[in-house]
Parts: C-alpha cells; structure tokens; sequence
C-alpha cells in the first residue's frame, strides 16, 4: 500500500459526503464533521476528511465525484453551512486541485462555485453521528438523500465503488438502481 494521503470536501450534509466517500474503493478512512479553512472562510462548514491511497484511487477522481454529488454549481442561500470547497493540504494539492476543477468545468452546464481552500481546522462530530448512513441505510433520510447519489455513482463511476459496500447493502435489501 503506498502512503495514505488526504483531502478535505464540502458541499452538502456531511452524512451524504461521508457516505457517498466510504463506499469507494482505495479510501483508507472517512472523518465527518466540520472544516475551517482561513481568512472568511474561517467558519466552520460541515464537510468530511477523506483518507486515500492515490495508488487505487486519485485526487482527480475524487474531486470528479465530489463535484457531481453535491450541488455543484449552486450559489443558494445555505453556502455557509454547506460550503462547496475542496480543502487542500500544502501548495502542491491546492494547485493539482485547482487545475482538476479548471478541467472538469466542461462537465456542467454552469459555472462551478467550488471552492479551493487551504485546510486549517477539523472538528470531528459526536460518535452516534458517525458512519451515519452505513448504521441507518433505510431511514428516511437516508433514502431521500444518499441512496439517489450512491444511484448517480453505481451509473457514473461504477468501478470505483468497493465491492464490499455494495455487497453490504445488496444484502439490506437497499435499491439504489433507481
């Protein structure tokens, strides 16, 4: 296994996040709370630190799938809450990051409001909030809101899911064809 990297997003409820990134292969640990960045982006905004092997699994990817399971493209009135952000570790990732984002920007039809911000503080959120949607997949939030973006990644990057979390909630019953 090569050298565990990571990277911190942002864009939505932090339960869909952590959810959407803990059934993807090559992702060593997800941890669901709230990141500030600096300057006016010192707010906390819930968001997730994702733990990575780049070898099974890039920077690109996860910015690609970050990108099309959130509200990417939109500036609504809940941005401080949910900042759109990827939250970079050092120079050299904030300038990979910056230029995936310039790339992919062809994929939408509007303009992308993610931001890229240096990482500054992560606070964890309490244990029975964590792994929200492996511990409850059928509640009624889960299904409203996590199954369709686990649909979107089973359609759209369906080889980078980890067979296990699929195994998971194949067995639970959990349709997420839709």
């Amino acid at each position: 296994m090569s050298k565990i990297e990571r990277v911190g997003l942002g864009g939505g409820c932090h339960w869909c996040t952590e959810g959407v990134f803990q059934s993807l292969v090559g992702i060593a640990k997800v941890e669901q709370g709230w990141i500030a960045s600096t300057g006016d982006q010192s707010t906390e905004s819930e968001a997730i630190i994702v733990h990575f092997d780049p070898a099974v699994i890039d920077l690109k990817s996860l910015v690609e799938i970050h990108l099309h399971t959130h509200a990417s493209t939109a500036n609504h009135s809940m941005r401080a809450k949910y900042r759109s952000a990827v939250y970079t570790f050092g120079p050299n990732q904030e300038q990979e990051v910056k230029d995936i984002i310039k790339e992919l920007q062809k994929d939408f039809d509007k303009p992308l409001v993610t931001q890229v911000l240096p990482f500054d503080t992560f606070r964890l959120n309490q244990a029975d909030q964590l792994n929200y949607f492996y511990n409850r997949p059928d509640s009624s939030f889960c299904t409203t809101y996590i199954h369709p973006k686990l649909s979107l990644l089973m359609r759209e990057f369906g080889s980078r899911l980890n067979p296990d979390k699929m195994d998971y909630l194949t067995s639970k019953s959990i349709n997420l064809h839709s």
